[in-house]
C-alpha cells in the first residue's frame, strides 16, 4: 500500500468519525429539546392546577392539568426512546 492510500484512509475514517462525533452532538441537542418541551408541559400542568383551583367543577382544571403533566410524560418516554434508538444505530459503526 503507497502512502497516498494510507493517507487516504486515514482522512477518510477521519471524516467518518468526525460525522458521527456531530450526530451524536445533535442527538444530544433534539434530546435537550425534548426534554425542555416535556418540562414545559408538565410546568402547564401544575400552573394550570394551581391557578384555576376555583373553577367549577373541580375536576375540570385537575383533569386538564393531568393530560399536560400525561403529556409531559409521554414527551420525557418518546425521547429516551428516539435517543436511545439512534445511539444503537451509531453503536455498530464502531469497529
Amino acid at each position: 500500500m503507497s502512502s497516498s492510500e494510507n493517507s487516504s484512509n486515514t482522512q477518510s475514517e477521519t471524516r467518518t468519525d468526525l460525522a458521527e462525533d456531530r450526530t451524536i452532538l445533535a442527538n444530544e441537542r433534539t434530546f435537550a429539546g425534548w426534554m425542555r418541551t416535556g418540562l414545559a408541559a408538565v410546568g402547564m400542568g401544575l400552573a394550570f392546577n394551581a391557578v384555576f383551583t376555583k373553577i367549577e367543577p373541580a375536576w375540570v382544571a385537575r383533569a386538564i392539568a393531568s393530560l399536560f403533566v400525561l403529556v409531559g410524560i409521554c414527551i420525557f418516554y418518546i425521547a429516551q426512546k428516539k435517543s436511545c434508538d439512534v445511539i444503537q444505530r451509531m453503536d455498530p459503526h464502531k469497529i
